[in-house]
C-alpha cells in the first residue's frame, strides 16, 4: 500500500527528515510535519537538499515568535549575505538576487524600497479599486458559468496579471508572456512549469526576461509614463541611477509578486470556501465580512511558504546554536498555524480577522504590496461570490510542486452548477 508523503514524513525520525524535500509538497505544504516540528523540534536542521547536492543544509524556524525574532533582526540574520530562499545559487545566482531590494540589507534596502513605495501609496492603490473591479468583472463576463473551468488559468491568473501589468505599464497583450515567465522562474522544478528541468530557468527564462525588460527600459527612457517601470528607470540610490540589470531585477520582483501572491491566496481561499460552505454562506449573507476573510485566507494560505536569512555571526534561536554563515529558513506556512498564537489554528474562520505573517513577520521586509493584495483579494471575492454564490469544485486541486511558492496550478470548478432535483 502506498503511503501519503505527508504521513510518511510524520512517521520518520525528525533527524532524518529534510524539510522542503519535493516529495513532501506534492499535495501542498506538509502541515502535519510542521505541527510536529512546532511541538518537538521548533528549530530543525536539514543537513542537505536532495535535489540540489551542491547546496548547504539549513535551519527551519516554525514558531510565530521565532520567525518574528529572525525577521526583525537584520543585523544578525541577513537577507543579502546568502539570498532569500533555501537555495542560494541553484536556481538564480546570488548576485542577480541582490539586484532586488528584498535581497538587500539596510541602508541600501531602505533607500531602494522607499523609491518603490511611491507607486504603492494608499491613495494610489485606492484609486485603482474601480479599475481592479472592472478587470475582475470583464474576466467573469468571459467565462461560461455552466462549464468546468480551471479557475487558476481562466480567472485568477489573467486578473492578477492585468492588475500588476497596469501598475508596471506593460501591455494587455503581453500579460500571458509575463505570467509564463514569472511562473516558470518561481516554480523551480515543477514538471509542468519547467518540463525540461530547473536548469532552463537560467538558460531560457532569465535571458528572455532580460531581453523583454531591456526593450521596456529603452522605451521608458525615450518616453516616460506614469508607471512603476518609469520610476525604476529614473530611480537614484546614493546619487547614482540603477544599472540596467538592477532595473530588470526590480521589475522582476514586482511583476513576480504581483502575478503569484494574490492568485495563490485567492485560489486557496476558494477551495476553503467550497470545503466549508457554512463559512461561504456567512460571506454571501454579509459581504462586510470579506475583509476579515481575506486576512484569514492570507494566514492559512500565505503565497510564499518561506523566506530565508543567513546568520552574520554565531548566535542561537530558542537555545539552538546557529553558526555564522548558516541558512535560517522562516516557514510562514508553519508559523501562521502556531497553536501558541491561534486558537484552533487549522480551522478556517472568516470572522477571525487575525494578525498573521502572510505578508512577512514585520520589520523592514514587510510586503510592499500588502495593501494592493488585500484590495485585489477583497474585490475578487466580492465579485465572484455576488455573481456565483453556489460555485463548487468538480475535482481535486493540484499544487505547484514547490517548497517556496504555495499555490495551486489546477482548480476545477463550475461557477453555476445545475440545480438539484
Amino acid at each position: 500500500m502506498s503511503v501519503h508523503p505527508h504521513e510518511q514524513a510524520d512517521q520518520q525520525p525528525l533527524d532524518e527528515i529534510v524539510v522542503g524535500e519535493r516529495e513532501q509538497w506534492l499535495e501542498g505544504p506538509p502541515y502535519e510535519l510542521f505541527k510536529r516540528l512546532r511541538s518537538d523540534c521548533p528549530v530543525h536542521w536539514s543537513s542537505h537538499i536532495p535535489e540540489f547536492p551542491a547546496e548547504a543544509g539549513f535551519h527551519s524556524v516554525v514558531r510565530w515568535d521565532d520567525v518574528r525574532a529572525v525577521s526583525m533582526d537584520w543585523q544578525t540574520f541577513s537577507s543579502e549575505l546568502g539570498g532569500i530562499t533555501a537555495l542560494t545559487d541553484a536556481v538564480m545566482p546570488l548576485e542577480l538576487q541582490r539586484g532586488m531590494f528584498i535581497a538587500q540589507d539596510p541602508p541600501k534596502h531602505d533607500r531602494l524600497k522607499a523609491l518603490f513605495q511611491r507607486g504603492f501609496t494608499p491613495r494610489r492603490i485606492a484609486e485603482h479599486e474601480d479599475r481592479i473591479r472592472a478587470i475582475v468583472r470583464d474576466r467573469l463576463d468571459m467565462l461560461d458559468p455552466h462549464a468546468e473551468i480551471n479557475l487558476v488559468d481562466e480567472f485568477a491568473q489573467p486578473v492578477v496579471a492585468r492588475v500588476i501589468g497596469s501598475f508596471m505599464g506593460t501591455s494587455h497583450e503581453d500579460d500571458v508572456v509575463w505570467a509564463r515567465l514569472m511562473n516558470a522562474i518561481l516554480g523551480g522544478g515543477d514538471p509542468d512549469l519547467n518540463p525540461d528541468g530547473p536548469e532552463t530557468i537560467m538558460q531560457e527564462e532569465i535571458p528572455e526576461l532580460f531581453q523583454r525588460c531591456q526593450k521596456l527600459i529603452d522605451a521608458r527612457r525615450e518616453h516616460p509614463e506614469d508607471d512603476l517601470t518609469t520610476v525604476l528607470v529614473n530611480a537614484e540610490v546614493d546619487g547614482s541611477k540603477l544599472d540596467d540589470w538592477e532595473i530588470v531585477m526590480g521589475f522582476f520582483l514586482l511583476m513576480a509578486a504581483g502575478n503569484d501572491s494574490t492568485k495563490s491566496t485567492f485560489c486557496s481561499a476558494i477551495v476553503a470556501l467550497c470545503e466549508h460552505p457554512e463559512e461561504r454562506q456567512k460571506l454571501v449573507g454579509d459581504p462586510t465580512l470579506i475583509p476579515s476573510a481575506v486576512e484569514e485566507s492570507v494566514r492559512m494560505f500565505p503565497a510564499f511558504a518561506h523566506f530565508r536569512r543567513t546568520a552574520t555571526q554565531d548566535t542561537a534561536i530558542g537555545g539552538c546554536p546557529i553558526k555564522h554563515g548558516e541558512k535560517v529558513v522562516m516557514w510562514y506556512v508553519a508559523s501562521n498555524r502556531d497553536e501558541a498564537r491561534f486558537e484552533d489554528p487549522e480551522r478556517f474562520d472568516v470572522k477571525r480577522n487575525p494578525d498573521h505573517q502572510g505578508f512577512g513577520a514585520g520589520g523592514r521586509h514587510f510586503c510592499l504590496g500588502a495593501a494592493l493584495a488585500r484590495l485585489e483579494l477583497k474585490v475578487m471575492l466580492e465579485e465572484i461570490l455576488a455573481r456565483y454564490p453556489r460555485l463548487e469544485m468538480t475535482g481535486r486541486p493540484v499544487y505547484v510542486e514547490s517548497p517556496f511558492i504555495n499555490q495551486l496550478k489546477v482548480l476545477p470548478v463550475i461557477l453555476e452548477p445545475q440545480a438539484g432535483p
